[in-house]
C-alpha cells in the first residue's frame, strides 16, 4: 500500500482544507456557545455554504443524497476535516455512521420518513448506549429494557453520554430484548423519536467544565412502533460493530488532524518565540517535542491508513483497529500537550483552539471504548493466534 495521498484526491482535500481555515476557524469561538441563537445561525450558514460549494456529505453513498466517495478516499478527507471540532457538521460528515445504520437497518417507512433529512442536515441523529449505573466497557451488563407489548416496544431505562440528544429527532437505544439468548444476542438497537412520551432529558451533563450536548436520558415507559427496530432482534451488537468499526478509522484520522493543527501551532511559536536569548526552537527540549510529536504522528497516521485499508478489504481488522484507537489517542493528547507546553500560557488561554483540543483529546481515551479494553481484547486476538500456531506477523511476512 502507497501511504501517500493519492493524486485524484488532491484537489478535494485542498478545497475541504480552504474551507475548513477561511470560514471554520474564525467562527469557532462562536460556534462554542452550542446552544444559542448565534451559533445555531453560524453552524447554518457554513452548512448552506458547503452545500453551494459541493463540499457537503463527501462520504455519503450517493443513493442517500451524499457525493459517493469510497470508503478509503473518505478516509484521507476526513484527516483534514478533523482539523476543527466543528467541520464535521459544517460539512455535513457528522451523520454518515447514523444515515448508514439507518440505510442497511431500518424498516422502509423509517427510511422514508428520516433519510432524506438526515443526510441533508435538516434534522440530527443521536445514539444511546452508556448508562451512568453500569461500567459500560463491558455493554453486556446493560440495564435498559424493551418489551414488545401490543406491536409496540415499551422501553425503560437510563442513559447518558447520548451526544447530541439535545437537538436530536431521534436517538437509537441500545437496549436488553432477549432474556434466553447469550448476552450478545440479547439486545437490539431500537429508533425512539425525542418527542416521544416518556423520553426525558435529565440534563446536559457538564464535561470539564462545558456544556457540549452530552445528555442524561431517562426512558420511562416510552412506546415505540415494533418497526422502529434496527434490523432482526437481538442483533444490537452485531450492527454496533458494523458501526463501531469503520466509525473508529474515521475518528482516528480526525485526530490526526487535529494533531497537525496541534503541531502547527508548536512549530510556529517555537520559530518565533526567544527565550534566553534565542528562540525556543533553538533550545535542545523544545527540538525533542518537534521530534517526538513528527514520529508520533507519522506513525498513528501509518497504523491507521493500514487499518483502513483492511476495511476497504472487507476485513473487520479488529487488531489492526484497536491499535490505532489507543496509540491515536495518546498521540493526539501528547502532541496537543506538547503544544500548550510551547505556547505557554496562551495555550490555555481562549486565545488559540489548543485548551478545548486538549479536553476532548483526554476524552478519546474513554470514548467507543476506553484503551484498557483495547490492549486487553486486542492482545488476546494475538495470542490465540499463536495458541492455534498462526502467530501474527502484521503482514510483514
Amino acid at each position: 500500500m502507497s501511504f501517500e495521498i493519492p493524486d485524484h484526491l488532491l484537489e478535494i482535500r485542498k478545497r475541504v482544507q480552504d474551507f475548513i481555515e477561511s470560514r471554520v476557524y474564525p467562527v469557532e469561538s462562536q460556534l462554542e456557545e452550542r446552544g444559542g441563537a448565534e451559533a445555531q445561525a453560524v453552524m447554518k450558514d457554513l452548512m448552506e455554504e458547503a452545500k453551494r460549494e459541493g463540499l457537503w456529505a463527501l462520504g455519503h453513498p450517493k443513493e442517500i443524497g451524499g457525493q459517493g466517495l469510497p470508503f478509503l478516499d473518505y478516509v484521507y478527507v476526513n484527516e483534514v476535516v478533523g482539523r476543527s471540532e466543528y467541520a464535521t457538521v459544517a460539512l455535513g460528515t457528522h451523520s454518515l455512521q447514523d444515515s448508514i445504520m439507518l440505510k442497511e437497518f431500518a424498516s422502509d417507512e423509517w427510511r422514508e420518513r428520516y433519510l432524506a433529512p438526515l443526510v441533508a442536515g435538516e434534522i440530527f441523529p443521536s445514539f444511546a448506549m452508556t448508562e451512568p449505573d453500569v461500567a459500560s466497557s463491558d455493554p453486556t451488563q446493560l440495564r435498559t429494557r424493551a418489551v414488545l407489548e401490543d406491536g409496540h416496544w415499551v422501553i425503560d431505562g437510563h442513559k447518558w453520554f447520548t451526544s447530541g440528544a439535545d437537538r436530536a429527532a431521534y436517538t437509537t437505544v441500545m437496549c436488553r430484548t432477549e432474556d434466553d439468548a447469550p448476552d450478545h444476542d440479547a439486545f437490539s438497537m431500537i429508533v425512539v423519536p425525542t418527542d416521544s412520551p416518556g423520553y426525558r432529558i435529565v440534563r446536559d451533563v457538564r464535561v470539564m467544565g462545558h456544556y457540549g450536548g452530552h445528555c442524561e436520558v431517562r426512558y420511562e415507559g416510552v412506546r415505540v412502533p415494533e418497526s422502529h427496530l434496527l434490523g432482526p432482534r437481538g442483533a444490537g451488537f452485531r450492527i454496533a460493530q458494523r458501526r463501531l468499526g469503520p466509525g473508529r478509522i474515521f475518528h482516528c484520522m480526525r485526530w490526526l488532524g487535529q494533531a497537525q493543527r496541534a503541531y502547527d501551532l508548536l512549530c510556529e511559536r517555537a520559530n518565533e518565540r526567544v527565550a534566553f536569548g534565542k528562540p525556543l526552537g533553538e533550545h535542545q527540549q523544545i527540538q525533542k517535542f518537534v521530534f517526538d510529536s513528527a514520529c508520533e504522528i507519522q506513525s498513528a497516521r501509518m497504523l491507521t491508513l493500514h487499518a483502513a485499508q483492511k476495511i476497504d478489504q472487507g476485513e473487520e481488522a479488529r487488531v489492526e483497529i484497536g491499535l490505532i484507537k489507543v496509540m491515536g489517542a495518546q498521540m493526539l493528547h501528547n502532541v496537543i500537550d506538547r503544544a500548550i507546553q510551547v505556547q505557554g500560557a496562551r495555550g490555555v488561554t481562549e486565545d488559540t483552539p489548543l485548551e478545548g483540543m486538549y479536553r476532548r483529546a483526554r476524552f478519546a481515551r474513554i470514548y467507543d471504548g476506553p484503551d484498557e479494553v483495547h490492549v486487553m481484547t486486542t492482545a488476546r486476538r494475538i495470542l490465540r493466534a499463536y495458541q492455534v500456531g498462526d502467530g501474527w506477523d502484521f503482514g510483514l511476512r
